[in-house]
Formats: C-alpha cells, sequence, structure tokens
C-alpha cells in the first residue's frame, strides 16, 4: 500500500491534519460550539469556490473565508448563542453561493464532489506542506493562548472577574478553528468535517479523565481515525470519506456505551 506515492502523500496530510483536528476538536466540544465548525466549513466552500471562479488556489480561498467568519463569530461573544435558526440562514446562503460560483468557473463534477466530500487521495506534495505549515502555525498559537483558553472554558465568570477578555479569547480561538477546518476539508470535504474534528473529541471526553489526557486521546483517536479509514478504503475500493465516518461513528459510539458501563 505504502508503495504508491499517493498513498504515501494521503497518510501524511490525513496524519497532519488529524492531530489538529482532534486537539482542537477537544476544545471545540469542551467549549460547546461544534456547531461554529459545521457553520466555518459551509463558509469556506464559498471562499474556495470563490476563489477557483478568480484563477486561485481554492484552499487559499477557503482559509480567507472560514479565518474571516471565525473571527467574526467570535467577536459576537455570548451574543452568538440562540441565534442557530439566523446562522442556518447565512450558512445555506453561503453553501448556495459556493454552488453558484461553482456553475460560473464551469468545474467538474469530480471537483464538486472533492469539494464536499473530500479526496485525500489527491493531495499533492504542495498541499502537503502547505497543511503542514497550516498545523505548525495553529498549534503554536494554540499553545501561546492555550492556558486563557482553558481558563475561559472551564471557568469564564471567574475568568472574565480576573480581567481575562472572553472575547478576545473567543475569537484567538475560533481563527484557530477556522484554520483546522480549511486543513479538514482537504482530508474529509466540507460536509463531513464534523466527523473528524468532533467524534474523537468527544469520544476522548467520554473516556479520558483530566484535560491534558483527553487532548492528547482526541489527538490519537483522531489519527486513528483517519488512517484506518483510508486503509479501509484501498483494500475494499469504497471511499474514503465514507470509512473515515464509519470509524468515527464506532468510535463514538463505543466510547458513549463505556462510559454508561462506568456509571
Amino acid at each position: 500500500m505504502l508503495e504508491y506515492d499517493f498513498m504515501v502523500n494521503a497518510f501524511a496530510a490525513s496524519g497532519i491534519v488529524a492531530v489538529l483536528a482532534g486537539i482542537v476538536g477537544y476544545f471545540l466540544v469542551l467549549r460547546g460550539q461544534t456547531f461554529a465548525g459545521h457553520a466555518l466549513a459551509h463558509v469556506g466552500f464559498t471562499g474556495a469556490t470563490g476563489a477557483a471562479l478568480l484563477g486561485l488556489h481554492p484552499l487559499g480561498g477557503m482559509i480567507a473565508f472560514t479565518l474571516a467568519a471565525g473571527v467574526g463569530m467570535g467577536a459576537l461573544g455570548e451574543r452568538i448563542a440562540g441565534r442557530d435558526v439566523a446562522i442556518g440562514v447565512v450558512l445555506s446562503l453561503a453553501l448556495g453561493a459556493g454552488l453558484l460560483f461553482s456553475r460560473f468557473f464551469s468545474t467538474s463534477t469530480t471537483q464538486i464532489t472533492s469539494l464536499l466530500f473530500g479526496n485525500v487521495l489527491g493531495v499533492d506534495r504542495h498541499t502537503l506542506a502547505a497543511l503542514a505549515v497550516l498545523a505548525v502555525l495553529s498549534l503554536a498559537a494554540l499553545t501561546l493562548f492555550g492556558r486563557r483558553l482553558i481558563f475561559t472554558s472551564l471557568q469564564p465568570e471567574l475568568a472574565e472577574a480576573k480581567g481575562v477578555s472572553l472575547r478576545a479569547t473567543s475569537m484567538l480561538f475560533l481563527a484557530v478553528v477556522a484554520v483546522a477546518v480549511a486543513a479538514s476539508t482537504q482530508i474529509v470535504g466540507v460536509l463531513l468535517v464534523f466527523t473528524l474534528m468532533v467524534a474523537p473529541a468527544a469520544a476522548a471526553q467520554n473516556l479520558a479523565v483530566g484535560l491534558a489526557r483527553g487532548v492528547a486521546l482526541a489527538a490519537v483517536l483522531s489519527l486513528a481515525e483517519a488512517w484506518s479509514g483510508i486503509a479501509l478504503a484501498y483494500y475494499t475500493d469504497w471511499p474514503t470519506s465514507f470509512w473515515i465516518t464509519a470509524v468515527g461513528g464506532v468510535i463514538y459510539l463505543l466510547s458513549a456505551a463505556r462510559g454508561r458501563l462506568r456509571r
């Protein structure tokens, strides 16, 4: 399986993205902002198709749009709560605009499918290098304000009383989430980002005791999900994204069942 260059690239790219998605996803679940990841993916689709329409690389457009949306959502702070209907309408419009853009630049069905459902087997060395840079920058940023993020996630009222800006922290975090979402779409696509960022993180919170162990386990489970999905796709000739989502679902269900047995 690893005799093929495209398989080596696929395992490397999915490994980089999985570790980033697992770590970022853990805090996303911890803060109760899982809907944000799904929302940013929809906005990213518009950015990707818009960039392609202008003759630019879709990944660049996706990053630009998700970053802008992430910072904007973070700036809303607590006011974003309770606005699910409005956000849902905006997301639907974003997805519709993305489809319209794709129509204008006469893209093939394969390209649209890759954006919506991912195409990890088509990752080239340039995209692999870009994903590595994005992961390093995102994890470095997360490390720099990690203590503030943990404080505001676990004890927001106390953090605000101590002078920690909840809004600024939210903006920084959702900017990192935006980059992680853009990277994840290269593996599982816009519509399936949820499985790579949320399923392993939620499973880790069901299984692990303690923050550090939870973050580490989320990264490991996300990596296992991505790599096993690619291997299963190779031997069955079924879609890679299907296997990644299936493995993610199994991991989460097993973790939930074990959590109930403990009770």
